[in-house]
């Protein structure tokens, strides 16, 4: 795989990450409630979460690339559509209020991420956006899912540690910060198709 390719699929793999979605926000939500002591059972839900439904994600592709491999083509359009989609929400988007989580339980934190669509466009996504064209080996895609999750996991963990003032600053510059991360979607979705 060339320097670039892996560059852009970490870049993407970043900034997918870090943006705002349901599991870093109720992280922060429920940290801000209840303190990371009561919180944890939460976080550790949402991190095995996490890990499973990226196992999921490399399941499926290795399945579709082993029995449908014409599928994975039309499947980069899908997943240059989706970062497209995200780039555009991400300009478009202002911070707003998360709802409050009435319980910290880690069942609530591992079924968020089954239901969290955001998780599983950025697994598929991401693998074949920029890594079958390189190779569709089932442990090659499980080691990309899991940097995938392991570095979901560092965005939720920075939301949690630093939440507060990172949303006062992306309050107080979020049309700058988003336009930013979109213009670096674009250009990840242009090295996709490319």
């Amino acid at each position: 795989m060339p320097g670039y390719v892996l560059g852009n699929f970490f870049i993407y793999s970043v900034i997918n990450a870090f943006t705002p979605g349901p599991g870093n926000i109720l992280a922060l939500n429920t940290v801000t409630n209840y303190g990371y002591k009561k919180g944890k059972p939460l976080l550790r839900g949402i991190f095995a979460g996490y890990y499973v439904v990226q196992m999921i994600c490399a399941v499926f592709v290795f399945g579709v690339s082993t029995f449908l491999p014409d599928v994975l083509g039309i499947m980069k359009y899908v997943g240059a559509a989706y970062i497209l989609w995200l780039a555009v929400h991400i300009a478009l988007s202002r911070p707003t209020a998360g709802n409050v989580e009435k319980s910290a339980s880690f069942i609530k934190g591992f079924l968020l991420q089954f239901v969290n669509v955001k998780i599983y466009l950025f697994g598929i996504t991401a693998l074949t956006g920029y890594v079958t064209d390189y190779s569709t080996s089932f442990w090659v895609l499980l080691l990309f899912e899991f940097l995938i999750a392991t570095i979901g996991t560092a965005a939720t963990l920075t939301w949690v540690g630093l939440g507060v003032l990172i949303q006062k600053a992306y309050q107080k510059h979020c049309r700058v910060i988003n336009m930013i991360l979109a213009l670096t979607l674009l250009e990840c979705v242009y090295s996709m198709l490319k």
